[in-house]
């Protein structure tokens, strides 16, 4: 019997169909970290659970430190094709025009961790990974690396204690003009060769989270360590759009939970991280740490206004005000169980 030109079409589209749903689907997970860090314990993570939940569909390979590609060139790996999934710091997203991360570098933006959460996941988070798709990316959840801390050979417990130092930033307009705001002078430089700088004098001090203030051994070189809680470190997770559009439908699913399910373990684990990472520190004995006083704390925020200022019209305003609307839930819902 002769088929016809339409049936032919239908049985060949069929049958690549049933190919596609049955072979297996290969993940190419790029992250710049060691495999010990929140990140890469919550990518290896991902990929247990994927891999078993898919029931073997899934093959999820990692690859960290920086194997494949470097902080500055994963994005543009992603969007080609090249990885399928990536878990980069937000300041990368101001390289592809998307000026709304810089929220997360603005200083003393999130009072507390639960407002943090609650604002990325719920709807303003979910607006913000809406602008990724005009650039071939899809978010599918925010990670934590922890608040930052001020480091240096100088002890900095006044805004005037700062003056002229040489802080290592990451690179960010609104990193660089928080530091200025301080009175000192931002550094950029990359991660590998912070700890090199600081032993030289080439570099005063730097910001960082605890965890990463330890990993990298920068209390060998660092007398002095301020609990500021100054910024957020986090990352986003994103895949290439193309890519998890074309997966099937029941994969999609899987691996959207999967991932749900692995923010909560990432989370737990930074915050873990960070708290082991201060009792090492101060363990070490190397590094005096010190913690702002309520009144200085008060003094770094009114010194750093001029940076929210400079940056509202390019983050947008109304995103920096939602953060102040999620707080006022937040505390309200703390103050109806307080009552009960």
């Amino acid at each position: 019997m002769k088929l016809s030109t339409t049936m032919l079409f239908i049985l060949a589209f069929l049958i690549s169909g049933y190919c596609q749903a049955d072979s297996e689907i290969v993940i190419k997970f790029s992250h710049v970290v060691a495999t010990d860090t929140p990140k890469g314990q919550a990518a290896k993570k991902f990929k247990e659970l994927a891999e078993q939940r898919t029931n073997g569909r899934v093959r999820v390979e990692i690859y960290p430190d920086s194997l494949l590609y470097n902080e500055h060139e994963e994005i543009k790996a992603l969007q080609t094709g090249a990885v399928q999934m990536l878990a980069p710091e937000f300041s990368q997203f101001k390289a592809a025009g998307l000026n709304s991360f810089d929220l997360f570098d603005l200083p003393y933006a999130f009072p507390s961790m639960e407002i943090l959460h609650r604002f990325v996941d719920g709807k303003r988070g979910a607006n913000l990974f809406s602008k990724l798709s005009k650039k071939g990316l899809t978010g599918l959840a925010y990670w934590d690396n922890g608040y930052k801390q001020m480091s240096s050979n100088k002890a900095m417990h006044t805004v005037r204690n700062l003056k002229k130092l040489k802080i290592r930033t990451q690179p960010s307009k609104v990193l660089a003009a928080q530091v200025k705001a301080l009175g000192a002078s931002p550094q950029e430089l990359p991660a590998s060769g912070v700890y090199a700088s600081l032993h030289q004098g080439i570099l005063d001090g730097t910001e960082n989270t605890i965890a990463d203030f330890f990993a990298q051994n920068l209390h060998e070189v660092q007398q002095h360590l301020t609990i500021s809680n100054h910024g957020y470190l986090g990352y986003a997770v994103i895949v290439n759009k193309r890519f998890w559009d074309e997966l099937p439908v029941d994969i999609r699913i899987i691996l959207k939970q999967v991932m749900d399910e692995t923010t909560i373990f990432e989370r737990d684990v930074a915050q873990q991280a960070n708290e082991n990472a201060l009792v090492q520190v101060i363990a070490a004995n190397a590094t005096n740490v010190y913690t702002l006083t309520p009144r200085q704390r008060t003094a770094w925020q009114r010194a750093l206004l001029p940076v929210y200022q400079q940056f509202d019209r390019s983050i947008g305003n109304y995103l920096i005000r939602s953060i102040g609307r999620t707080a006022k839930i937040v505390k309200r819902e703390q103050d109806k169980a307080k009552k009960k």
